[in-house]
């Protein structure tokens, strides 16, 4: 549930002539909750919610977290409950696949569904839970407010460390084959060398991201505030090994 002040913020924001889409893009909420609190300003009365409790397969949910953070956000139902959102690719249909069983898996027996969009799809599902399971919810875009690991989330992460790496490349990373030129003997040859990079706007995804790298034990350095790239050869190894090319 939404407070009243920023129920108040979003309704200033659609006063001001903006459409629900530029509000919804801005705040991160959906555009049926703004539509419904042009009919009631005022929240429901807050019901208490049974704790969800653990996620029924810890690996699974260190990877979706990952996903999460890197392409997906979470939005409120108009009347009750929340939907989890997260973008794949259409040239990654492995991924699609792999995105849908960690939320089964995660969630055992939810209701799943894939919306198209140009050039991605959205695999959603609904839960009141998803806030709980995710607490780096909230609104506006992620790299504008702090993003930190809960204690039992950082448990489970320390726990499952590749996972969490896996799914934030999967996400918001890539395996590419870079080339340079050197002279041998006189000739110039040209060799060719695969590289991992990483990118995110948040500053504490990144954190994140290159403390589990630290954990397992692969070497990266930060070209720019956005961006971490893995070029070792030992390191590319182990990303191969764990996590491997989007397909």
């Amino acid at each position: 549930m939404y407070d009243l002040s920023t129920r108040r913020r979003a309704l200033a924001l659609v006063s001001q002539g903006r459409s629900l889409n530029s509000v919804s893009r801005e705040t991160g909420i959906s555009r049926a909750a703004i539509r419904s609190w042009q009919h009631r300003l005022e929240p429901l009365p807050r019901m208490t919610l049974p704790a969800p409790g653990p996620p029924a397969d810890e690996s699974a949910y260190v990877y979706l977290l990952g996903l999460y953070l890197g392409d997906g956000c979470i939005s409120a139902h108009p009347r009750a409950g929340y939907y989890l959102r997260i973008a794949c690719a259409d040239a990654w249909p492995g991924l699609i696949e792999l995105c849908r069983e960690a939320i089964a898996r995660v969630r055992p027996g939810i209701g799943l569904c894939t919306q198209p969009k140009q050039g991605c799809v959205m695999i959603v599902s609904y839960s009141r839970h998803w806030p709980r399971l995710f607490p780096q919810h909230g609104p506006g875009k992620k790299h504008e407010r702090p993003i930190s690991l809960e204690p039992w989330q950082q448990t489970m992460v320390d726990e499952h460390p590749w996972e969490f790496v896996r799914g934030l490349i999967h996400s918001d990373g890539c395996r590419i084959t870079n080339w340079t030129t050197r002279m041998v003997r006189g000739e110039q040859k040209r060799y060719e060398y695969p590289r991992y990079f990483f990118t995110n706007l948040s500053a504490d995804i990144i954190r994140l991201f290159t403390r589990s790298l630290n954990q397992v034990g692969v070497e990266w350095r930060q070209p720019n505030p956005r961006n971490i790239s893995v070029a070792k050869k030992a390191s590319v190894a182990l990303l191969d090994l764990h996590v491997g090319p989007k397909y």
